[in-house]
């Protein structure tokens, strides 16, 4: 009998172990020097547990624009290129990350893109080059992107975990040391030396006729 109420007592145990150490809601909110949000900030953590690739990720395109601005993925994700404009995009990539070029197409590639290796990978459109996008490819098991107001929510087990923070209007597009960050307390605060209102994306220039018959004709030269 004493056997089977210490088995029960160390299987209860184990239980509340487990449950200590599974994953948590975790808040963080990324502003910069003035307490404005930043959008578009990547927080990453370092971590023990293994990344794990997504099945697959989407980078669209719409209103000519890349949607979103910015992404993260894991280190193996495929990431797809839909184009739901009415008009054709031919997207690119010098970064050397990853190079690739999707040549001039509607609708949706019948291959995705592999990101097989971590780092910054900066998007173009040979037709319409105010389009930029950032795919943020990392090692680390768990990371985020902030929203409109700035907020990036994440799940991990409570704990202390290096951190890092990328955003496309930091120096020369370099991630920064975020310091240590505990998880499993209050949502944390994360400050960038970047600008809130710095745009992700250029807009589209005001159009013209020259710029139109250029593009036209840039356009009906591609096989």
């Amino acid at each position: 009998m004493f056997n089977g109420v210490l088995r029960s007592s160390l299987f209860l145990l184990c239980c509340a172990f487990a449950a200590s150490v599974q994953a948590q809601p975790f808040s963080a909110l990324v502003v910069d020097a003035q307490g404005q949000p930043v959008a578009g900030a990547v927080l990453s953590l370092a971590g023990t547990a293994q990344a794990k690739p997504r099945v697959a990720a989407v980078m669209d395109q719409i209103d000519k624009q890349f949607v979103p601005a910015v992404l993260a993925v894991s280190t193996g994700t495929a990431v797809s290129f839909p184009n739901r404009d009415d008009i054709r995009h031919q997207v690119y990539s010098f970064s050397p990350a990853k190079r690739f070029e999707l040549r001039l197409y509607q609708g949706t590639p019948s291959a995705p893109v592999l990101f097989d290796q971590p780092g910054l990978v900066v998007l173009g459109c040979n037709i319409h080059d105010w389009m930029l996008g950032y795919v943020y490819i990392t090692d680390d098991p768990w990371f985020g992107v902030s929203d409109a107001q700035g907020r990036i929510q994440l799940n991990a087990p409570a704990g202390l975990y290096p951190a890092t923070l990328w955003h496309p209007a930091l120096v020369d597009m370099q991630p920064i040391d975020a310091g240590m960050l505990r998880l499993g307390e209050a949502p944390v605060e994360l400050k960038l030396p970047v600008a809130a209102a710095a745009a992700l994306q250029p807009s589209a220039p005001a159009p013209t006729a020259f710029a139109d018959a250029f593009r036209k004709a840039t356009r009906d030269a591609q096989p």
